[in-house]
Parts: C-alpha cells; sequence; structure tokens
C-alpha cells in the first residue's frame, strides 16, 4: 500500500513513516499543501495522511480540490484541531477518518488498516506477519499473546496494550539498542510527554513476565532485547 504522508513537522512525518514501513506500507513525506495535491492527485497512492496546518495550502483546501477532481484516494485527516466544527468540516469535505494530534501511532496504523478493507471490500491483506519471534520468545500480533520456552516448558504470556506495543517494537528490532526516546515515540506517541521513567516500569512488567535475562539495559544508551540461549 503506497501512502502520502503530506505533514510539516519532520518530527512528525518521521516518526509516522518509520512506523509505516516498518510494517510494510511504502510511505512518501511532502511538507506543503501544493505538492501534497500534486502528488495525491497523480493516481500514484493509495491513501493520504493529511494535516490540516499546512503551508501554501491548508488540509481543506487540499482536500476540497481532490474531491473537485474526482480523485478518490483515501484521505485521512490529522490536526491539532480537534474541536467538532473541524471534524464535521473535514468529513463533510470528503475525508475518510479523522484524527486529532497527539496521537499514538497503534491508533493511526489501525485506522489505515480499517479503511483500506472497507475500500477493498474487506479483503485487504494485512501487510504485516502474524507471528515474530526471537529465539524461543514469540509473539501473535492478531491474539497479542506471547510465548515464551520450548517443549514442556513453554508458556503463553498475556499483554495490556502497552506491553504488547513494547514487545512487538523490541522483537521489530532484536538485539539492537533502542533509545528511550525511539521508545517513547513508538509505544507512548511522538509528543509524549508523561512520566520520564515509564519506559523502565513497563520494561519491569515485561521482564517479570516474559523473562528478566532477555532485556539488557545498555548503560547510557537504551535497551535491548537479547536471546539468553546465545548470551
Amino acid at each position: 500500500m503506497r501512502i502520502l504522508i503530506a505533514e510539516d513537522e519532520p518530527r512528525i512525518s518521521r516518526f509516522v513513516a518509520r512506523g509505516l514501513k516498518a510494517h510494510g506500507y511504502t510511505p512518501t513525506v511532502v511538507e506543503d499543501g501544493i505538492t501534497a495535491l500534486d502528488y495525491a492527485s497523480s493516481g500514484e497512492f493509495d491513501l493520504l495522511v493529511l494535516d490540516v496546518g499546512l503551508p501554501r495550502m491548508d488540509g481543506f483546501a487540499v482536500l476540497r480540490a481532490l474531491r473537485d477532481m474526482g480523485t478518490d484516494i483515501l484521505v485521512l485527516m490529522c490536526t491539532a484541531r480537534d474541536s467538532v466544527e473541524d471534524t464535521v468540516h473535514g468529513l463533510e469535505g470528503g475525508a475518510d477518518d479523522y484524527l486529532a494530534k497527539p496521537f499514538r501511532f497503534e491508533e493511526l496504523l489501525a485506522r489505515i488498516k480499517l479503511r483500506a478493507r472497507e475500500r477493498n471490500g474487506g479483503t485487504a491483506t494485512q501487510p504485516t506477519q502474524e507471528i515474530r519471534e526471537f529465539g524461543d520468545l514469540s509473539l501473535n500480533l492478531r491474539t497479542r499473546v506471547a510465548t515464551v520456552g520450548t517443549g514442556a516448558q513453554k508458556r503463553e504470556v498475556e499483554l495490556s496494550s502497552r506491553e504488547y506495543a513494547l514487545l512487538s517494537l523490541f522483537l521489530e528490532h532484536p538485539n539492537q539498542v533502542l533509545t528511550q526516546e525511539i521508545i517513547l515515540s513508538r509505544v507512548w506517541g511522538y509528543d509524549y510527554d508523561g512520566a520520564s521513567n515509564v519506559v523502565v516500569v513497563y520494561l519491569r512488567y515485561l521482564r517479570k513476565k516474559i523473562g528478566a535475562d532477555r532485556f539488557v539495559t545498555v548503560r547510557g544508551a537504551g535497551y535491548k532485547l537479547v536471546d539468553p540461549q546465545e548470551s
């Protein structure tokens, strides 16, 4: 699925593009409304993630121009404006969905998948593998249940939504050091401003459920998922 991201804040566009690439999509980023209109009307993209506050031409104007042209690209509007009037304006103008900032990537991804399934009559394929594995640790992306161990020692572990998102991120990047900033942006959202120790707290939960020796703290750098059998 080819996704166009129209966003003029680099930290947000990088956050979204990085997450979409990790889930098998092909994102392209543009930073102003006129370029967004040009790209979105080319027929080369399946879905447009459209920010309202774009320079040169705002998102509402881009959407209106696309629909006036008869372009049926899926449009998911993202904006810090979360009033009822703005939401209605966007949806009545032809947007397929509306997402208020700040948002978590998981919510954006879920909305993209939903709109794609609707467009394809409920038959859209999933771009990700259903199971992520590393050593004797696996995670079912559909049921959100983790499996640890092999043979008679094999056990299932139920996870909260945050624990699932955190473990899924580590399984995307096994044996790689993930900084706290990366973890916060991917699991809690690009604009998270809550408690600074939230990563430590949820790592403690995962260590208790999955195994303390699987999550290594790299002092001054971050954290990484390792296979105890290879240590």
